[in-house]
């Protein structure tokens, strides 16, 4: 696939990465020389140096047979133009664009090939909003992802010590809960993944990612960890956009706080805001820490856009007792130096990002695309279709399917029942099937299972 990516910042950059390694032809686009140089030095793409929205600039991409353009340059306003210029002059025909002004996003009508023509809208700073709410809703998960509509959910915890199923094989899992099916989609022990076995035994401290009816959940995480009390007081640091909307989408079932420096934000975030309570300061101050009770704090979420002002408030919240702190982290070199310390979970907005961005570039007809663990691995939601003749799965059951290596089906979601993936599970056409990708070469193999052909031999 030919697609131009406008941004060589950290969202552009990752994705370039992403797709580079999986034989795409890339062309990055951006005004600044030295950015372009680093990525061309470490990935086999092409470099432009120009505005993105100038019509020679694009063309010199490569727009006029390009398949895909992805705007994701820091202004939203280049991005939409961007689009219209590609629309208009090279009849591209997928068009991406981030926009972030919420002013934008909330006109009906903007964005179609009569306006201003977008295929595919991201906002930042709604999927991280949601991923947010996600780890906010269940205590003790690194990551929450949601699958058909939230029926399905894969969930990474840390097992730990005392927990009932450490030290046990992983086919104990069905002898603890009858009741419940689950399965354990990959698990990472210091850092390297282990496709799970049925004597699979799970340690103390290793990262366990498993997928479950979403009603079951909370069952499955009690087997792994001593489940955590349920949330109820939450402390934003950071009234910025996604302090904002977070704070709007979990204040009527929880006590909220934000923290805010500038007195006039804090005012606008009064007048909008229902119950949240909003207090004007800096997050790093111990004083007004502590005076507003931060040991009784179940959560302390630091949100601003700086990084290191993130981490000291954070790691102050945390030693002044809060129960659980979760930090923004712009630069992806900062996340796994921090979390696991101090500081429990470190979110990247970009592989946030990546994630909705992908789902549109895989081909087949992928649902949605997931990075796990920094970007280590991938979860894919992709729909099964044809039948016995002319696809690579339908009608087949999953132990006959040649899956690509280090890929593991996780389960299935047929209308409105999810069900776990089994060796003698038979996949039918219009299944969603959730597969689980830990090396990231084979992507491109994935994706190919899905494709529906004239006829198979």
């Amino acid at each position: 696939m030919k697609i131009i990516i406008l941004g060589a910042g950290q969202v552009g950059g990752t994705l370039a990465e992403h797709l580079a390694s999986e034989a795409n032809d890339i062309t990055v686009v951006d005004t600044d020389g030295d950015r372009l140089r680093d990525l061309g030095d470490r990935l086999d793409i092409r470099t432009v140096q120009g505005r993105g929205s100038f019509p020679t600039i694009l063309r010199q991409a490569g727009a006029d047979d390009a398949d895909m353009l992805v705007a994701v340059t820091n202004s939203d306003e280049t991005n939409m133009v961007a689009c219209q210029v590609a629309h208009t002059l090279f009849h591209t025909p997928t068009k991406i664009a981030r926009v972030r002004e919420s002013a934008y996003l909330t006109r009906a009508g903007l964005f179609d090939n009569e306006a201003i023509p977008v295929d595919v809208l991201i906002s930042p700073e709604q999927v991280v909003t949601h991923y947010i709410k996600r780890l906010i809703e269940h205590p003790g998960a690194l990551q929450v992802i949601d699958f058909a509509e939230g029926k399905a959910q894969l969930v990474a915890v840390k097992a730990y010590y005392g927990g009932p199923l450490v030290g046990q094989q992983l086919r104990q899992i069905r002898a603890h809960m009858p009741n419940v099916d689950t399965r354990v989609a990959a698990i990472f022990r210091r850092d390297r993944p282990i496709l799970p076995q049925g004597d699979t035994v799970i340690e103390a401290d290793d990262e366990v990612f498993f997928i479950a009816a979403k009603a079951h959940i909370r069952a499955v995480m009690g087997e792994l960890r001593r489940l955590d009390e349920t949330n109820k007081r939450v402390v934003i640091a950071g009234g910025g956009q996604i302090g904002e909307r977070l704070a709007e989408a979990i204040e009527s079932r929880y006590q909220v706080k934000i923290i805010e420096m500038s007195p006039a934000r804090c005012r606008y975030l009064s007048d909008t805001l229902d119950s949240t309570v909003v207090l004007q300061g800096s997050a790093s101050d111990r004083d007004l820490l502590l005076e507003e009770n931060i040991a009784d704090a179940d959560i302390f979420l630091a949100l601003t856009n700086d990084d290191e002002a993130n981490i000291m408030s954070s790691l102050l919240a945390k030693r002044l007792g809060a129960r659980k702190v979760m930090t923004i982290i712009n630069n992806p070199a900062y996340v796994d130096l921090v979390q696991g310390g101090e500081i429990d979970i470190a979110i990247s907005p970009q592989l946030a990002t990546i994630g909705t961005l992908l789902a549109h570039v895989r081909r087949g007809d992928i649902v949605s695309v997931h990075s796990l663990r920094r970007g280590a691995a991938e979860a894919i939601e992709a729909i099964a279709h044809g039948d016995s003749k002319s696809s690579k799965v339908v009608g087949k059951a999953i132990e006959d399917i040649n899956l690509p290596p280090g890929t593991t089906i996780g389960a299935i979601i047929r209308d409105e029942e999810v069900l776990i993936a089994h060796d003698d599970t038979v996949i039918q056409s219009g299944d969603h099937v959730i597969l689980f990708v830990v090396d990231k070469k084979y992507i491109r193999d994935v994706e190919k299972l899905f494709h529906v052909g004239l006829t198979f031999f």
